[in-house]
């Protein structure tokens, strides 16, 4: 019999970053997956103790605990998830292609996308941010393009839904300050499709309120 999958979620942030903090990454493969889980809140301190030092180095949310195993790294909780659970392509062709996009969303478009969150969030006015904020969008727009042609052509990123769409949404869910995603049609159109599914609405909701019971106005 497998071990209960824990997951360890942040406790408390900013009301701006609910509902894109990344362990909705792994709650929505989750429910995708129907699979049982219960979620542990940390506090700052607990996040900065050695104990949880030891199963997340870096501090960071989320943790995995389940299936025998702690893992570390939402796109690898979520790979994981995937592998275990049937969240992947069957055909080996199109299970490549996924995970190369699951990881295309944390390597390629990831990096800019938090580049220009954090510039638009704590230094919009400063002079190096003000000089820097064009190269960085000109570069997530390039970036959101090719997602734009991929989903526009192929419905998903690989195949049918699977754990590349979920890693994918959860990346761009970064720029919902912009209007970078409806400024293109496919692309827009796939999002709203994806976070219409009914698994994605409980997991977001789900997230919501254990953040509104913990965060500060």
């Amino acid at each position: 019999m497998t071990s209960p999958v824990r997951i360890t979620a942040l406790g408390a942030a900013p009301r701006a970053f609910h509902g894109q903090i990344r362990d909705l990454a792994v709650r929505w493969a989750l429910e995708e997956t129907h699979t049982p889980f219960e979620v542990h809140l940390a506090t700052d301190a607990e996040r900065a103790s050695p104990g949880y030092r030891a199963m997340q180095p870096f501090g960071k949310v989320p943790a995995f605990e389940g299936d025998g195993i702690v893992l570390f790294e939402s796109g690898a909780i979520v790979l994981h998830i995937a592998e275990t659970r049937g969240l992947l392509p069957r055909e080996p062709d199109a299970r490549a292609l996924a995970k190369s996009w699951l990881f295309a969303a944390v390597n390629s478009l990831d990096p800019d996308i938090i580049a220009l969150g954090d510039i638009d969030h704590w230094a919009p006015q400063e002079p190096w941010a003000i000089a820097r904020r064009p190269a960085v969008e000109s570069m997530v727009r390039e970036r959101l393009a090719l997602v734009d042609a991929r989903v526009a052509n192929a419905g998903h990123l690989a195949g049918d839904f699977s754990a590349a769409d979920i890693m994918m949404i959860m990346v761009l869910r970064q720029l919902r300050h912009t209007r970078l995603i409806e400024e293109r049609a496919a692309l827009s159109a796939w999002r709203d499709r994806c976070e219409a599914r009914p698994a994605f609405q409980r997991a977001l909701a789900a997230q919501l309120a254990d953040l509104a019971r913990t965060s500060a106005p």
